[in-house]
């Protein structure tokens, strides 16, 4: 299926560049985006690739971009397919390539930046590390970082405060959100974004994490009762360039990918700024200029919440991702996102 879906999407792309006269020089860039039915795609990324590279390119760079959900693809093969060719440019999050190497989870640990304006810095501090494992293991440049608004939780059953998530099963994406969960004393449970709302309708979850307005457009609200608005990260994700492809390409078009990919990334950072407060008064049925109103009880942390939630980021989540990615890696955290934090980590 995933091979069938992508031999379409090539063959479509061949078919648009042998009918139009684009000049020797134009590059052709291969692309595969997140999920299609999330702000990030329907605004940024599928707009930027198939319309508006080529005009401010004048022709010289053609984008074709398709989301990973419209081909077949869970997210965690992304950088696997770019470092193979099948791909140029992929968007995707660095928590659905840590199993491969533990180093992509360092920016974006699980409830360690509460706020937008840390997750920069420390976002900031962490770029040159990701980029050099871009290279290494997947033969990428890094292009972009940019955040999907608070990841919380939604759950099916009444959640009042964070003890009532312990025995619940949790939906996760990624290894260091395993953490936290189990750090709560829940179960966590790894579900592709789009076969959650069966999940939970079915009673297989009893919560499940994603970001704000990602629960509103995928349609969470009527599946789960609850919005749980503990902030357990951001979501992190990424835009990362193929090297071969990139060598290959001109100065002058390098040097327009760079301008044109840093607003974008500037662009969606504002963005995801406005995000959690519409997405959530669409969810709880306040007002809500994106269309349907959803009914979710919204339960807002207590201090007692915060602070257990900080207990187990300390004494749980920085320590288990510690140990995962060795005394090199943790001790050049230590001295960039640690530094940012005012937090040492030690694996156990």
């Amino acid at each position: 299926m995933k091979k069938a879906a992508l031999n379409v999407f090539w063959s479509m792309l061949l078919v648009l560049v042998n009918g139009t006269a684009w000049g020797q020089n134009t590059a052709i860039i291969k692309a595969v985006g997140t999920w299609h039915n999330l702000t990030n795609y329907q605004k940024h990324e599928g707009p930027f690739w198939n319309q508006h590279i080529a005009q401010a390119s004048g022709g010289s760079i053609i984008g074709e971009i398709k989301p990973q959900t419209a081909l077949d693809l869970k997210g965690f093969e992304i950088m696997r397919l770019v470092k193979n060719g099948v791909f140029d440019f992929a968007f995707g999050l660095p928590g659905y390539v840590a199993a491969d190497n533990a180093i992509f989870e360092g920016a974006d640990l699980s409830a360690l930046s509460q706020d937008l304006k840390t997750l920069k810095l420390v976002s900031d501090a962490y770029r040159p590390t990701l980029d050099r494992a871009f290279q290494n293991i997947y033969n990428a440049k890094l292009m972009m970082l940019y955040p999907f608004p608070s990841q919380t939780l939604w759950c099916n059953t009444p959640v009042t405060k964070i003890a009532d998530l312990k025995g619940k099963r949790i939906r996760v994406y990624s290894t260091t959100l395993s953490d936290f969960v189990e750090g709560v004393g829940g179960t966590s449970v790894v579900v592709p974004f789009l076969e959650v709302n069966a999940a939970l309708t079915k009673g297989v979850l009893d919560c499940a994490i994603t970001g704000t307005m990602s629960a509103y457009t995928g349609q969470w609200y009527k599946v789960a009762s609850h919005a749980f608005t503990l902030r357990v990260g951001w979501g992190l994700a990424f835009g990362a360039f193929n090297l071969d492809k990139w060598n290959a390409l001109s100065n002058a078009q390098q040097n327009l990918l760079k301008r044109e990919l840093e607003a974008l990334n500037q662009r969606m950072w504002a963005e995801t700024a406005t995000e959690d407060d519409i997405a959530i008064e669409c969810l709880t049925g306040v007002s809500c200029g994106l269309g349907e109103l959803g009914n979710m009880v919204l339960v807002k942390p207590s201090k007692a919440d915060l602070d257990k939630r900080d207990t187990i980021a300390h004494q749980v989540i920085l320590p288990r991702w510690a140990a995962r990615c060795g005394p090199e890696c943790t001790s050049n955290w230590n001295a960039t996102v640690g530094k940012v934090l005012g937090l040492t980590a030690t694996g156990k």
